[in-house]
């Protein structure tokens, strides 16, 4: 039996999930972070607690690990790979003021005119004293797959698309190489690309196998992505969390600023997103969970709801709509608190379906299917009113874990190896 790693870093703690070689889970352990203001400790112990707790007779029969961390979540590192400062968090706007910089240098590349995107947090370093002793800028899947293959300056094209990497073309553009901070620049690889087999120091200290590979990682979004099922152009998963985030596989790369839509490189598929500001936070607002699901059930999914809302807790909205000053509309409230959560319902799947055909508009693959992950795929009557405004198929994602979706990763990588090596 050979058995296949993923780990996944999310915003509150890591999760390691192995899968045998038919794809099944075998293994899973989750570690919450504490609190701290020492991100490192904290990444480096999780890293290390998982792998302490995989029983060791799958350690032993271990062939391949991948990671995953937040998208945008970097580091500064010298030449052993030794932090020089605090990560900074995929959320930290403290580049704000490098984005006139950015828009001069990089006028028709808009996913890196962002504070919290890769490229501006570097630029950021670059007016600290502390840059001057910098060697490597990587990003955090890259740097905890550093810990076990030794290997440093090495990122995968979904964590360097908001650095500025060309995922068309599969390179940095002239315009990024010409950059005083490009000696800095990550090597970059597809995600999922063996890059060298565990140290010696690791295989000994966690009894894992010598042939264990560990392969280029992915962003914790995309991971989702892997986990769910969808392979085939026109498979799209929503995201029914505290947001409402979409997600379309297109044979068609699709980008526009304007509605925050951009495409991560799949293959040769694109996987093309846009994000909503409303989500599952508003139904939080007014329901506890309990009541979200008692008061669904006596809501008739085929009968449309007379309410139309846009639901949102502040003033603004992204996409499907581009309107920083568009207000949140919840009136009227009827006092029948089942009819005024259909209405919300139904306005969410509204907004769902708009956000579809707004992706479709630009030129992605029209839709087929949609898989479900997050909170609200648990509920049956949100699904089926939303598969009334859809028209296709809605289905619960086969698994909602990202680090199961990395395992995936590491487990495909790890096969077309043994299949190249095979010829």
């Amino acid at each position: 039996m050979t058995y296949y790693l993923g780990i996944d870093f999310g915003t509150s703690g890591a999760r390691g999930v192995v899968i045998d070689g038919e794809e099944k889970i075998c293994w899973e352990f989750q570690y919450p972070f504490a609190a701290s203001g020492d991100w490192v400790a904290v990444w480096r112990k999780a890293l290390f607690s998982i792998l302490e707790q995989i029983p060791l007779e799958i350690k032993e029969e271990m062939r391949a690990i991948a990671l995953n961390g937040t998208s945008s979540t970097v580091l500064l590192c010298d030449r052993a790979g030794n932090p020089l400062d605090a990560p900074i968090l995929y959320n930290d706007d403290r580049a704000i003021n490098e984005l006139e910089t950015l828009k001069k240098i990089a006028p028709s590349h808009p996913i890196v005119l962002s504070a919290t995107s890769s490229l501006a947090k570097l630029f950021w370093w670059y007016r600290q004293p502390i840059y001057s002793q910098a060697v490597y800028f990587l990003h955090q899947a890259d740097w905890l797959a550093f810990l076990l293959h030794g290997q440093l300056g090495i990122s995968d094209y979904h964590n360097a698309l908001k650095l500025g990497y060309d995922v068309e073309e599969l390179n940095y553009p002239a315009w990024l190489q010409k950059l005083p901070i490009s000696p800095l620049l990550p090597q970059v690889f597809s995600p999922g690309t063996p890059v060298g087999t565990v140290t010696p120091e690791i295989s000994f200290r966690f009894g894992l196998s010598k042939k264990c590979c560990v392969c280029t990682g992915t962003t914790d979004s995309i991971a989702a992505f892997l986990a769910s099922g969808a392979t085939q152009p026109g498979e799209a998963v929503t995201s029914l969390g505290s947001t409402l985030v979409l997600k379309l596989l297109s044979s068609t790369k699709i980008d526009n600023a304007k509605y925050g839509i951009y495409s991560h490189r799949l293959g040769n598929l694109w996987l093309v997103g846009g994000a909503s500001n409303t989500g599952g936070a508003v139904l939080r607002h007014f329901f506890s969970d309990a009541e979200l699901a008692r008061l669904s059930q006596q809501i008739d999914p085929q009968i449309e709801s007379p309410l139309d809302y846009y639901p949102l807790l502040k003033k603004g909205e992204r996409f499907p709509l581009n309107d920083p000053e568009l207000e949140p509309r919840i009136e009227p409230q009827p006092d029948n608190p089942v009819e005024f959560l259909h209405g919300l319902l139904e306005s969410l799947a509204r907004i769902e379906t708009q956000g579809y055909q707004l992706l479709q508009q630009f030129g992605a693959t029209p839709l087929y299917r949609v898989y479900t992950a997050g909170g609200g795929a648990k509920n049956e009557i949100w699904t089926a009113l939303r598969q009334r405004y859809l028209n296709v198929p809605v289905l619960a994602s086969s698994y909602t874990e990202a680090a199961y979706g990395t395992a995936l990763l590491a487990a495909r990588s790890h096969d077309e190896l043994e299949k190249r090596g095979r010829k």
